[in-house]
C-alpha cells in the first residue's frame, strides 16, 4: 500500500476484556500464576482490588505484569461484616465480579459510582438467588448496591437472556466451576455482544476448565454438542453450556492486544492525513470489536493485514447500514467515522447502549450535531448523515476551541477525538475519563495528530 506521507506506528493497549478474565482466572486458580501485558485502567485496578479483598495475592511486578496467588476456587467473603467491593463505573468488573463472589463464601458488598447504581443487574441477581445465594439490593429494585451473603452456589440448570448484556452470561460462565456443575440455556428475545462471550469461553479453555457448548435446531428439539468456535449468531432457546466442576489451572498468561481500543486508531488512518499502522493485534482475535477492521472496508477504507497488526490508509469512505449487536462498543467510533463518509450511515440492534457509561446514543448525536453533523437518533441505532472532510489534525484542546462532552464516558472522550481531522477545535470537558481503559491514550494520539 502505497502513500505519499510517512506512516505512523502506535501499539495496540491489552485488552480490557481479556484483561478482566485473566485476572480472575488467576485469582480463582489453585497455586501461583504470571500474567503478563495486562491493561493498567481503572477499570481492570476494580477488578485486581475486589480479588485482592476476597482472598487473592496479586502483586505487581513490572509494567503489564502480576504474579497472582489464587484462592483455589472459594473467593472469601467476611463473616462479620462485607467485604468491600467498590466497582466505580466498571460494569464488567460489576457483573463478572457478582456472580464470581456469589459462588464464595461470606459476604461481599457491590457498589459503585453514582451511574453504576442505575445500570442493571436484576436479571442477574434473580438467577444467583434461584441458585441458592441470599442477595438484598440497598437501593433500587434491580440495580447495586447490592448486599451478598453466600454458602456457596449450587449447581443444577438455569437460563440467562443477554438482551441487556452478555456479561451476565460471561459472570455465571466464570463461576460455574465452582459449582457442582452449571448448565446455563440463553433464554429471551435477542442476543448482544456474543464475541464476549467467546472471549470468556477461550479464558475457560485457557484454564483448564471442561466444558461443551450445545445447540439444537428447534426450541423441543434434542441438544448436540458443537463447537463453539465455529458459531456466530445464537438464537435464544437453541444454545447452552454445560460447564463442569473444576478448579482454574495456575500458570503463566498473556493478554492480547486491544481491538476497541485500536479502533480509534483504525480510524484515524482512514480518515486522517496519513497512514496509521496498529502493531499488537491478532487478526484471528475472538474480539467483537475486530469487526471496526469490517466495517471500515465496507465502507471502503484501504487497508493490509499482518501477523502483528493492521495498516489503514487515508481513504474516500461512503455509507453504510451496520447490524453492530456483537459490536457495540465499537459505535461512538464509527459514528464519529461516518461524519467523514460520502452519504448516509445507519447503525442498528444496539439499543441496550442506552444503559452504558452513558447514554451511547444520543451522547454521541449530541456531540456530533455540535460539529455540523446531521444525525437522526433510532430506538436501536443512529443515522449519521456524512457532512465533514478529512482537513488535517487541529488542536485537541485551544482557549478557542469548541466544547465538547464526553459525559465521563472513556469511548465518548475517545471517538470525538475524531473530529480534530475536520479542522474542529475539540475541547473535551473531561479528558482524563480515558484512564477507565486507555490511560496513555492522548500521548499515543499524539502520534496521529502530528
Amino acid at each position: 500500500m502505497e502513500s505519499k506521507r510517512e506512516t505512523v506506528t502506535v501499539a495496540a493497549p491489552p485488552s480490557k476484556s481479556v484483561s478482566h478474565r485473566m485476572l480472575i482466572g488467576a485469582a480463582l486458580a489453585a497455586g501461583d500464576s504470571v500474567v503478563e501485558h495486562v491493561l493498567e485502567s481503572r477499570d481492570i485496578e476494580r477488578t485486581a482490588d475486589i480479588l485482592r479483598a476476597a482472598g487473592a495475592r496479586i502483586e505487581r511486578l513490572g509494567d503489564g505484569r502480576f504474579a497472582v496467588s489464587g484462592v483455589a476456587g472459594t473467593p472469601a467473603g467476611g463473616f462479620d461484616a462485607p467485604v468491600s467491593c467498590d466497582v466505580h463505573e466498571s460494569g464488567t468488573t460489576c457483573r463478572l465480579l457478582t456472580a464470581v463472589l456469589a459462588a464464595g463464601k461470606g459476604m461481599f458488598r457491590i457498589h459503585g459510582a453514582p451511574r453504576m447504581h442505575e445500570r442493571p443487574i436484576g436479571e442477574l441477581v434473580d438467577v444467583l438467588r434461584a441458585r441458592g445465594v441470599r442477595v438484598t439490593y440497598e437501593g433500587r429494585e434491580g440495580c447495586p448496591p447490592l448486599l451478598i451473603d453466600s454458602d456457596g452456589m449450587s449447581g443444577g440448570a438455569t437460563a440467562i437472556g443477554l438482551g441487556e448484556s452478555s456479561q451476565y452470561l460471561s459472570g455465571l460462565l466464570l463461576a460455574a466451576p465452582l459449582t457442582s456443575g452449571l448448565t446455563i440455556e440463553v433464554s429471551g428475545d435477542k442476543v448482544v455482544s456474543w464475541p464476549y462471550v467467546a472471549l470468556t469461553l477461550q479464558a475457560l479453555e485457557d484454564f483448564g476448565i471442561g466444558f461443551r457448548v450445545e445447540t439444537r435446531e428447534t426450541p423441543r428439539g434434542n441438544w448436540q454438542a458443537d463447537d463453539w468456535r465455529t458459531l456466530r449468531e445464537v438464537r435464544p432457546g437453541l444454545v447452552r453450556f454445560v460447564v463442569s466442576p473444576g478448579v482454574y489451572r495456575a500458570g503463566s498468561y498473556r493478554v492480547e492486544g486491544d481491538w476497541s481500543n485500536a479502533s480509534y486508531f483504525l480510524a484515524a488512518g482512514a480518515v486522517g492525513p496519513r497512514p496509521v499502522r496498529v502493531a499488537g493485534l491478532r487478526v484471528d482475535s475472538l474480539q467483537g470489536d475486530r469487526a471496526m477492521l469490517d466495517i471500515l472496508g465496507r465502507m471502503g477504507a484501504r487497508f493490509e493485514r499482518a501477523d502483528n497488526g493492521v495498516l489503514v490508509a487515508p481513504s474516500s469512505l461512503t455509507g453504510v447500514e451496520v447490524d453492530m449487536g456483537h459490536c457495540p462498543d465499537l459505535v461512538p467510533t464509527v459514528a464519529a467515522t461516518a461524519a467523514f463518509a460520502q452519504g448516509v450511515t445507519t447503525i442498528r440492534n444496539v439499543a441496550h447502549l442506552r444503559i452504558k457509561e452513558c447514554d451511547r446514543l444520543s451522547a454521541p448525536a449530541a456531540e456530533l450535531r455540535k460539529a455540523g453533523v446531521r444525525v437522526e437518533e433510532l430506538d436501536d441505532g443512529l443515522v449519521v448523515y456524512g457532512s465533514l472532510r478529512s482537513g488535517g489534525p487541529a488542536p485537541l484542546i485551544d482557549e478557542k476551541a469548541m466544547p465538547f462532552l464526553a459525559y465521563g464516558d472513556h469511548r465518548m472522550a475517545m471517538s470525538l477525538a475524531l473530529l480534530g481531522f475536520a479542522g474542529v477545535q475539540v475541547a473535551l470537558d473531561d479528558p482524563a475519563c480515558v484512564a477507565k481503559s486507555f490511560p496513555h491514550f492522548w500521548n499515543e494520539w499524539e502520534k496521529v495528530r502530528a
